[in-house]
C-alpha cells in the first residue's frame, strides 16, 4: 500500500518514466559492489554480466531487479541473454543509478584500454603525491571503503583474474590518492599506506602479463609510498617482491640475495612483524638456495616458518599477507627444499600441504606440478 501511495504521488508531480528511477535509488546496496565478479564485469562493460552479478550478489529475482533499473524483467531478461544489447547513455545511466554503483567505478575507460603505456603509472599520480600532506581534514569514509574492496581483489584475484580489475584497481588508487591534498598526520601516512598497497597489486598484476618495465614502476611507486608513510612491515614487502622479480625474470640471484636480506630490517632498525619478517626471510631462503648456500637457505626456511605459524589468524597479519597461513607456510618452507633440490623433502611437503589447499586453483596446479617434477627427480 505504502509503495503505491508513493507512486501516485511522484507520478502526478514527475514527467513519465521518472518516478520508477526516483524510487529505486534508494532501494540498491552499494555495499554489493565489494563484489569481484561484479566489479570485473563493470569494467569490461558487460551489461549482461553486470546484471547477472548483480542479481546474484543481492540475492534477488529478475523482477525485482527490474524495478532497481526501472526496467521490465522481460528486457532485464533479454539482455542477460544476450539477445538484447545496451547501446543508450539513457540504459546505462539506469543501471548506474538504480544498482547504485560506487563513484570510483562510474568513470572507467574502456576494457580494451589496458593497452602498452597504459600499463605504467599515470604521470599525474606522481604530482598528487607530490602535493600531499597539506593542512585538512580528509574524509576518510571513502579510503576505507576503497581499502575493504581492495581485499577482496587480493582474495579473488586467483580466480577472477588481474586484467578484468586492472581498470578498477586504478580507479580506486585515483580516489585514495585524490584525497591527500586534504589529509595531513596519521591521515595521510594512512592514504599512503593504503596507495602503496594498490600500488602492488597493480605491479603483481602487471607482471603476471608479461609488463615487466610497468610492473617495476609500480614497484618503486609503492615503496617509495610506503617508506614515507614509515611503515616498516610494507616497505619490507616491497623489497621482497623486488627480490622475487630479479630471481625470476632477471636471472641475478646474487642481487636478488641482497635485496632479500634489505628486507628482513625494519625501518630505523626497528622490528617486523612476526609475519612480514617470515616472508622476508622466505625470500632469502630462496636467493640463498640459487646461489648454492643451501644450508643457510634451509635454516632460513625454518625460521620463516617458525615465525609464520605465530600468526596463524589472518587478522594478525597485515593485509597483503592475508594468504600466509599455516598451510602456506609449509608450501614456502617446501619451495626451498625444491630450490635446494632437496627431492625427498620437496616430494613430502608438497604431499602435505596440496591436500589442505584450497580455494586457490592456479597456485594448487602450480604446486602439483613441483610435485610432479619432484617426484620424477628423487
Amino acid at each position: 500500500m505504502a509503495y503505491a501511495i508513493v507512486r501516485a504521488h511522484l507520478c502526478r508531480f514527475d514527467t513519465p518514466g521518472v518516478w520508477r528511477r526516483r524510487i529505486v535509488l534508494g532501494m540498491g546496496d552499494p555495499r554489493l559492489w565489494t563484489d569481484v565478479r561484479l566489479r570485473a564485469a563493470w569494467a569490461r562493460r558487460d551489461w549482461a554480466a553486470v546484471l547477472r552479478e548483480y542479481k546474484r550478489t543481492a540475492g534477488i529475482s529478475q523482477l525485482k531487479l527490474g524495478e532497481l533499473i526501472g526496467m521490465p524483467q522481460s528486457h532485464v531478461s533479454l539482455i542477460v541473454r544476450g539477445k538484447r544489447r545496451v547501446l543508450t547513455a539513457e540504459v546505462i545511466q539506469r543501471i548506474t543509478e538504480g544498482l547504485q554503483v560506487p563513484d570510483e567505478l562510474r568513470g572507467l575507460t574502456d576494457h580494451s584500454a589496458v593497452e602498452g603505456g597504459s600499463w605504467s603509472p599515470d604521470p599525474q599520480l606522481r604530482e598528487r603525491i607530490a602535493h600531499a600532506h597539506a593542512t585538512g581534514r580528509a574524509d576518510l569514509r571513502t579510503a576505507d571503503w576503497i581499502g575493504k574492496v581492495l581485499t577482496e581483489h587480493r582474495k579473488a584475484e586467483d580466480v577472477v583474474g588481474g586484467r578484468d580489475l586492472w581498470q578498477v584497481v586504478k580507479a580506486q588508487l585515483n580516489s585514495v590518492t585524490g584525497l591527500l591534498p586534504t589529509a595531513s598526520g596519521g591521515s595521510a601516512d594512512r592514504l599512503l599506506i593504503l596507495a602503496a598497497e594498490h600500488a602492488h597489486w597493480l605491479s603483481w598484476v602487471a607482471a603476471g602479463q608479461g609488463r615487466r618495465g610497468a610492473a617495476i614502476s609500480w614497484l618503486d611507486l609503492g615503496a617509495g609510498w610506503a617508506l614515507e608513510a614509515g611503515s616498516s612491515d610494507l616497505v619490507s614487502w616491497f623489497a621482497r617482491v623486488r627480490s622475487q622479480y630479479t630471481l625470476r625474470h632477471a636471472n641475478d640471484p646474487v642481487r636478488a640475495l641482497r635485496t632479500a636480506e634489505a628486507a628482513t630490517y625494519g625501518l630505523g632498525g626497528g622490528r617486523l612483524s612476526p609475519a612480514a619478517e617470515s616472508i622476508a626471510l622466505h625470500a632469502t631462503s630462496l636467493a640463498a638456495a640459487a646461489v648454492g648456500e643451501r644450508d643457510r637457505a634451509q635454516q632460513l626456511a625454518d625460521r620463516a616458518y617458525d615465525l609464520a605459524v605465530q600468526v596463524p589468524d589472518e587478522e594478525e597479519r597485515p593485509g597483503w599477507l592475508y594468504w600466509l597461513d599455516p598451510v602456506r607456510a609449509m608450501l614456502n618452507r617446501t619451495d626451498v627444499a625444491y630450490a635446494s633440490r632437496n627431492w625427498s623433502a620437496a616430494v613430502d611437503g608438497y604431499r602435505e600441504a596440496l591436500g589442505m589447499l584450497a580455494n586457490y586453483p592456479r597456485d594448487h596446479a602450480r604446486y602439483s606440478e613441483r610435485l610432479q617434477d619432484a617426484e620424477r627427480r628423487v
